[in-house]
């Protein structure tokens, strides 16, 4: 993939991210599943904000990658694996689109592993709070990363294309579609029942997702998903519903129920701040 195949990578992920967020917020807006407790304006703010100051350490990446030995973005770094032959699926002959599917199979696994690591070691927790501090869910919260977690994570995709080997438009396939399901599962929208029941035997849906931003403990260390939602069954950390029903459920966390997740400076702040209780990894109730 040439400097105009990454730009032009660039242009179809920036198009998607923009169709998906839109259908899904007017789909909240036409049948919305939860009452919100904090200002929806000041929300989106501080998780587009977050999102687009993220979003600049990614272009950070892009360009000290121009220093070192291997490509600091995924995309890239496929590309480049590709050219030196490196990577598991670089070594089998397959059917191209095989190993697109494979790719984002794969990585999906991958992502729902980090996200696993991320509750259980506390360095990680202490970025990956910041986003289960938000105390609404919807579209914007599937963007509401910590910029250090979007670094960190774009250097761990990176390890797994260098060593998967992936075509670069797998990996293409696979952003965007991270992308994409993170915004769906993350919507204040009220799919219907049945749909929800057929979906999520195979992947991810917003009433799945929202048990792991519970309060609860159990609840909060299950459902690691994005896109497919066999890796929680296979490992056993699946929970069908929430104890307490999804419109009387809370979300967040318990040290931090106030309007302070909506702020960004806080948000930001979160992390290098230290404090004992519930917002601790691994603690059970």
């Amino acid at each position: 993939m040439t400097s105009v195949g990454l730009m032009s990578e660039a242009t179809l992920r920036l198009a998607a991210f923009a169709g998906v967020l839109a259908t899904m917020l007017i789909l909240e807006a036409l049948a919305p599943r939860r009452l919100r407790v904090l200002p929806r304006l000041q929300r989106w703010g501080t998780n587009l904000s977050i999102v687009g100051i993220g979003a600049l350490v990614v272009r950070l990446l892009a360009t000290a990658s121009s220093l070192l030995f291997v490509p600091l973005i995924a995309v890239a770094a496929a590309v480049w694996a590709g050219n030196r032959g490196w990577g598991l699926l670089n070594l089998i002959a397959l059917p191209e689109v095989l190993k697109i599917l494979l790719a984002v199979i794969v990585l999906d696994f991958a992502v729902w592993l980090q996200h696993v690591l991320s509750h259980v070691w506390r360095p990680l927790w202490q970025l990956h709070k910041v986003h289960h501090a938000d105390r609404d869910l919807d579209a914007t919260s599937g963007l509401r990363f910590h910029p250090i977690e979007i670094g960190l994570s774009m250097i761990y995709k990176v390890f797994w294309v260098l060593v998967l080997g992936p075509p670069a438009m797998g990996v293409v396939a696979f952003e965007i579609t991270l992308n994409a399901t993170a915004m769906f599962n993350h919507a204040n929208w009220a799919m219907p029942e049945w749909a929800d029941r057929w979906i999520r035997r195979l992947f991810v849906t917003p009433d799945m997702h929202r048990v792991h931003h519970s309060v609860h403990r159990p609840e909060h260390n299950s459902n690691y998903g994005f896109c497919l939602s066999i890796w929680d069954r296979i490992f056993g950390t699946y929970t069908a519903q929430p104890r307490d029903g999804h419109e009387a459920m809370t979300i967040g966390l318990p040290d931090y129920q106030t309007e302070r997740p909506a702020s960004l400076i806080w948000c930001l702040r979160l992390p290098f701040v230290q404090r004992k209780g519930m917002s601790t990894p691994n603690r059970t109730e």
